[in-house]
C-alpha cells in the first residue's frame, strides 16, 4: 500500500464530507428561514458539486492506495 496515496485520498475524504456538511447548513438556513422542512433537491444544488467532485477524488486516491 502507497501510504502517501492513501494519506492524500482520506485526507480528501474528510475535507470534503465536513466541507459538503457545512455547504448544505448553509444552503439550507438561507433557503428555508421559516423552519419548513428542506427540499429533497438539495443534493442536487450547484454548490455541491464541487465538495462530490473532492469526494470522488478522494475515493481514487485511497482505491489506487490500495491497488499498488
Amino acid at each position: 500500500m502507497e501510504w502517501t496515496l492513501g494519506f492524500v485520498g482520506i485526507v480528501c475524504l474528510v475535507i470534503g464530507l465536513v466541507g459538503q456538511a457545512f455547504e448544505m447548513r448553509k444552503i439550507r438556513l438561507t433557503t428555508y428561514k421559516d423552519e419548513n422542512l428542506g427540499s429533497i433537491n438539495i443534493f442536487l444544488n450547484k454548490k455541491n458539486f464541487k465538495w462530490y467532485a473532492l469526494l470522488g477524488i478522494g475515493i481514487i486516491f485511497w482505491y489506487a492506495a490500495e491497488r499498488m
